[in-house]
């Protein structure tokens, strides 16, 4: 992180985001009440940002791991702040019938003030500035909490695996342009027999951006889950992917951009060539039909939708023969999810 960063980080946990896209649990307590499933979806996929001049581009597309994944949205926090929330999203309970939550679509109310003896994420000038991550980190960890705290069956879930992630972009005044991931992980404690707590930990904060001195200036990019992840933008820019290299010949805007982003340059890209470049490429690398969006936070302006997410039709009703805890799925399937958690590594 450069001498301007906001924050001094403690070392973020490098975790292997490997999750699928349905979690199914159930909740129990000791006198056996009939069960209550929680259904889970995940929100995954690619999520490329690009600081360029004056603006904050936010270009995203699904990742379709199992049925029911949700595609990565950017959701507005304020007028020139946007957060795309990755991993355990959707949670609705078929048996009740009904939502339990929604935290893309939660995210602007999930705030609060971090008062002045709350624990703080650095010190001195920077500490002040930086409370308003905090009071968007610590209300998010408190709602997964909640939601998490229904499961009571013991899930073998490595403590290093996130459960969820959080991407911010946003302006800060007297100081530009940040990106941030905050991260939450999932832990259980066994009470009783088999009765367990769920606890969610975090979040853990890295700021992305600005990046330290005498490193580059290009495109960021976030995928959930990390296993099998698609070949980052701009390592498909360094070994000049065809479907990218038939945008750039003979279009010398879209040339002079993509070499910008190649060195290191983006800041000096407008945001107008940013926008035909970055919109033409994941057109050009996303499976056809798969769901994308992209925004744009304006230095001046604010946030606006370049590509609007897809209508959604949302259902509560778990398809005949899902698994769950309480129907275990068949077969040797190695999926990994709530109910069947990837191996610890």
């Amino acid at each position: 992180m450069s001498s301007t960063a906001r924050l001094a980080i403690a070392p973020m946990i490098v975790a292997c985001l490997c999750v699928c896209a349905l979690l199914r649990v159930v909740a129990q307590d000791d006198s056996n009440p009939p069960v209550n499933e929680v259904v889970v979806n995940q929100a995954a996929g690619r999520v490329v940002i690009a600081v360029v001049k004056h603006a904050i581009l936010i270009s995203t597309s699904e990742n379709p791991i199992e049925e029911g994944t949700r595609p990565p949205i950017p959701t507005a926090m304020s007028s020139i702040r946007a957060g795309i929330f990755l991993g355990a999203d959707e949670w609705t309970s078929p048996s009740l019938q009904r939502d339990l939550g929604l935290l893309d679509q939660e995210l602007p109310q999930l705030r609060s003030a971090v008062g002045p003896e709350a624990p703080s994420l650095g010190v001195g000038v920077a500490n002040a500035e930086a409370t308003d991550i905090e009071g968007i980190g610590k209300p998010l960890g408190q709602r997964l909490g909640d939601l998490a705290g229904e499961i009571h069956s013991n899930l073998n879930w490595p403590e290093t695996d996130p459960v969820a992630e959080l991407v911010l972009a946003d302006y800060v005044a007297d100081y530009g342009p940040e990106v941030w991931t905050l991260t939450y992980t999932l832990e259980q404690e066994q009470q009783q027999g088999d009765y367990w707590v769920t606890n969610v930990d975090g979040p853990v904060y890295l700021q992305i951006w600005p990046p330290e001195k005498g490193q580059p200036h290009t495109l960021m990019e976030f995928d959930y889950p990390q296993k099998n992840a698609p070949t980052p933008l701009l390592d498909l820019l360094k070994q000049k992917d065809p479907r990218l290299e038939g945008l750039i010949q003979g279009d010398q805007t879209m040339a002079d951009t993509a070499n910008k982003f190649l060195i290191g340059d983006s800041m000096k890209i407008s945001a107008t060539d940013a926008t035909q470049f970055l919109r033409a490429a994941m057109d050009a690398i996303t499976p056809p039909n798969l769901p994308q969006t992209m925004a744009i936070i304006r230095e001046d302006s604010g946030f606006d939708w370049i590509l609007r997410p897809p209508p959604e039709s949302r259902k509560i009703n778990r398809p005949p023969g899902a698994p769950s805890l309480a129907n275990p799925p068949s077969g040797d399937s190695d999926a990994p999810s709530l109910a069947h958690p990837p191996r610890a590594r």
